[in-house]
């Protein structure tokens, strides 16, 4: 059998992600290894003079193929053994981790790379590699190519592994006791700032872990945030590969709850929903969860550091987030950026900042992902937990309001900022490539469509930004014809006045442009309309 160059196990650009099966283009025992040997080789080759011993952290979820005898647990213990086989100093993380004390680990201690074996969200059957390098964020360029390279010169095993006796090794360390009481002591000082008031929350708050990994760090975290009572959805409670049970708890089983709390599987993610004041619940959306939470960041920055120069202050979100952070940078008077889509991008773009001496308050993505303050520059679902339940404990004792109320209130002084994420699918890549090459136009890009006239236009598979006096794009070209499913994703948002306004000019917007430039009946495509 022969090495797929064009593998379906996806070579994504922060590590590897697919199902777990036999073969080459499947996440497996020697996948893992040969992607294992690339990263190593890799970075010693980056570090021939190195005089101080390498230093990598992994850590695994809780994924396994009982029927495929395959598990992360096998293959965070694979890294390892390759990791120590090329000579570095390994810091294997016992039991199931969640995500987020990995590129803590590494950001602390200034090792050489991290890596966490995880799907994230992804189904069941999936399973994931992702990278982490010296900066504390995922990989990006030219780093991901590069280890890419070197994983194909690195095909054959370097030896027979033997993952089962991997702590026996004189330079394999367990971290696992002493980062996750680091962690919870590194968190709590910087972003608990009222533990007095969370001691006496009657915010009644259910938390679920969604079968996944976090409720031993989330609930640990809430604790540490002054949190006594909550409660826990016991059939998602516990770390269960099958994800037997998805949906999403009813609260109204959990003695009147008024806030639920969820992460994803490996806990870097965070979901929120809300009873509102009409006794409704409201899901809020990763656009509202980032604003509620810059807000939050914002406010209490301000109050802590009255007379600080706010133009060394950042906040950043990803491209296709919502631009309400950028209207309220510019109302508040602090920075704004933002990146390709991705946290990879963020977490870098944040790491250049700080050798700047710049100070990164928050970033966000709207696929729910967070980062609040600096401990980690990746998303961190179990920090941004504490901090949510710790700003609806405020905003009820202190302002008589729920978070919704909040944020309608956010709106009304910000704008209302309203947006219509969805998708269409298509396995025929010819398809996706003929609908960017109408939009492109040999150049000569659309600068209209219906009754829209289109400001500026960003191609950042070609690099032109017609907004730049060069028409050279500022962020990084990059291929869109990307991602871990055959889907062409579109973001639209509009600001208005009010949000019956705004909602029907968005809706009339979104039918516009889907039909005029998808062709989503020319080309097959299923698609979806307000």
């Amino acid at each position: 059998m022969e090495w797929d160059p064009n593998p379906k196990i996806e070579d994504i650009t922060c590590g590897l992600r697919g199902p777990m099966g036999s073969g080459y283009n499947r996440m497996n025992d020697l996948t893992v290894i040969q992607a294992s040997q690339g990263l190593c080789a890799y970075i010693k080759e980056l570090n021939i003079e190195a005089k101080k011993p390498l230093k990598i952290s992994i850590a695994y979820d809780h994924r396994a193929s009982k029927d495929l005898n395959i598990s992360s647990e096998t293959f965070g213990k694979l890294t390892a053994c390759v990791a120590l086989e090329a000579g570095f100093e390994v810091y294997l993380f016992e039991g199931y981790t969640a995500t987020p004390l990995v590129p803590f680990l590494v950001r602390k201690e200034c090792m050489d790379s991290g890596v966490v074996v995880t799907a994230s969200h992804n189904p069941k059957e999936d399973n994931g590699y992702k990278v982490y390098w010296k900066t504390g964020s995922q990989i990006v360029p030219p780093h991901d190519a590069n280890i890419s390279a070197y994983i194909s010169k690195n095909l054959k095993p370097w030896k027979k592994y033997s993952p089962e006796g991997v702590y026996k090794h004189k330079n394999c360390f367990n971290p696992t006791k002493r980062v996750f009481e680091e962690y919870f002591k590194t968190i709590t000082p910087k972003l608990c700032r009222y533990p007095n008031l969370n001691k006496s929350s009657d915010v009644k708050i259910v938390y679920t872990a969604m079968h996944g990994l976090g409720y031993k760090f989330t609930s640990k975290a809430l604790l540490e945030f002054g949190f006594a009572k909550f409660e826990c959805v016991e059939e998602q409670k516990e770390p269960n590969p099958d994800f037997p049970t998805v949906k999403f708890p009813n609260p109204e089983e959990k003695g009147g709850a008024n806030l639920v709390l969820a992460n994803d599987p490996d806990a870097d993610r965070l979901a929120v929903a809300e009873k509102t004041s009409d006794g409704k619940w409201n899901m809020l959306s990763g656009n509202e969860i980032g604003i509620l939470l810059a807000d939050w960041q914002w406010t209490c920055y301000k109050k802590d550091k009255p007379s600080d120069d706010y133009s060394n202050v950042y906040m950043l979100n990803s491209t296709v987030s919502s631009k309400m952070l950028k209207s309220y940078a510019a109302r508040e008077g602090f920075q704004y950026l933002d990146t390709l889509t991705g946290f990879k991008w963020m977490g870098n773009t944040a790491y250049e900042l700080e050798k700047k001496g710049k100070k990164v308050l928050f970033m966000f993505e709207e696929a729910i992902g967070f980062c609040v303050g600096d401990v980690v520059f990746d998303k961190d679902g179990i920090s941004a937990a504490a901090v949510f339940a710790e700003m609806a404990t405020y905003l009820k004792a202190e302002k008589k309001i729920t978070v919704t109320d909040h944020l309608d209130n956010l709106y009304r002084k910000y704008g209302y900022f309203l947006s219509h994420n969805y998708y269409v699918k298509s396995n025929n890549t010819k398809v996706i490539e003929g609908i960017f090459a109408r939009l492109r136009n040999q150049g000569n890009y659309w600068f209209r469509c219906g009754p829209y006239l289109i400001k500026n236009i960003r191609d950042l598979k070609t690099g032109y930004d017609s907004s730049q006096v060069d028409s050279k794009a500022i962020l990084p070209v990059s291929n869109v014809l990307t991602g871990t499913e055959p889907k062409l994703k579109y973001y639209i948002e509009l600001s208005g006045e009010t949000p019956e306004s705004t909602r029907k000019a968005l809706n009339e917007m979104v039918r516009t442009l889907v039909v005029s430039m998808l062709e989503p009946e020319k080309n097959g495509l299923k698609y979806q309309l307000p």
